[in-house]
C-alpha cells in the first residue's frame, strides 16, 4: 500500500537521494509533485523496452536490474537500493527489466514535469550528475566482482555493498556493528553472482565459521568489523 511522508525533508533517504541538495523552496515543489507506488516481491516494476512515464527514488526495499539473453538465460546486472534513482532524462524507454526483490516503495515523479524541473533547478541537476557518476563507478566495480573474484570474495563483496548502503542511509551516530536484513534469497544471490545455490550456502557458512559475519536465521546478518569484510571482498571495490 502506498503511503506519504509529511515532507520530503523527513524522508529517511533524503540525505542520499536525488533531492539531497535541494533548498526549502525546491523541496516544497517536490512535495507537491511526488506520489508513491509499492510493489510486492517478485513483481516487475518495468519491462525492458517499455515506456517509463515516471522517474523515482527507491524509498525502501531492493530491486534488481536484469536482461534476458537470446538463449533464455537471465543475467542480473545491478541492484537498486534505498536512495537509488530510476529513470533517465530524455530516455523514456527502459533498457532493463526492473523487478522488486523485496517489498519496494518508490517515491515517484511524472516524467515530463520532473524533466522540466531538472532543467530549471541546478541542485537537482547537480545531484543527478553525482548519482550517475556513482552508478558508473558501481557498474565498473561490479564487473570486477563478476569477472575476477572468487566465490568467497563475491559473497563478501555483495554483503559489503548492502552493509555500506545501510550504514550510509542510517546516518550518524554510526554503530560498531552493522546489521542488515538480506533482501535477496540464497537463490537470488546465486543468480546475481553467477554461482550455484550450494556454493552460496557454503560460503555463508564459511564466513560465519571464520567470524566475519554473524547470522540470525537465514536473512539477518551482523558485521562487527567492516574493515575485515572489505579485506575479504578483495581489492578494487571502492564503495
Amino acid at each position: 500500500m502506498a503511503r506519504t511522508f509529511e515532507s520530503c525533508a523527513s524522508c529517511a533517504i533524503h540525505a542520499q537521494a536525488i533531492c539531497a541538495l535541494c533548498d526549502a523552496d525546491e523541496m516544497h515543489v517536490l512535495d507537491e509533485m511526488k506520489y508513491f507506488r509499492s510493489y510486492p516481491p517478485g513483481q516487475t516494476i518495468v519491462f525492458a523496452g517499455d515506456r517509463l512515464d515516471f522517474m523515482a527514488s527507491v524509498v525502501s526495499g531492493l530491486a534488481t536490474l536484469s536482461q534476458d539473453l537470446h538463449d533464455g538465460r537471465r543475467q542480473t546486472v545491478g541492484l537498486l537500493q534505498p536512495s537509488d534513482f530510476i529513470g533517465r532524462p530524455g530516455r523514456p524507454i527502459a533498457r532493463y527489466d526492473i523487478t522488486a526483490a523485496s517489498e519496494v516503495l518508490l517515491c515517484c515523479f511524472a516524467r515530463r514535469p520532473f524533466e522540466k524541473l531538472i532543467a530549471s533547478t541546478a541542485h537537482i541537476g547537480s545531484r543527478l550528475l553525482e548519482m550517475t557518476l556513482d552508478e558508473l563507478d558501481a557498474a565498473r566495480d561490479w564487473m570486477l566482482v563478476l569477472g575476477r573474484k572468487s566465490a568467497r570474495e563475491k559473497i563478501a563483496s555483495l554483503l559489503l555493498i548492502l552493509a555500506t548502503r545501510a550504514a550510509q542511509n542510517a546516518g550518524p551516530p554510526f554503530s560498531a556493528d552493522v546489521q542488515i536484513d538480506l533482501p535477496l534469497t540464497r537463490e537470488a544471490m546465486a543468480d546475481h553472482l553467477g554461482l550455484t545455490l550450494e556454493t552460496v550456502s557454503r560460503q555463508f557458512s564459511a564466513l560465519r565459521h571464520d567470524g566475519v559475519i554473524t547470522l540470525a536465521g537465514a536473512r539477518h546478518v551482523t558485521i562487527a568489523d567492516m574493515a575485515r569484510l572489505r579485506r575479504e571482498a578483495g581489492d578494487g571495490l571502492h564503495i
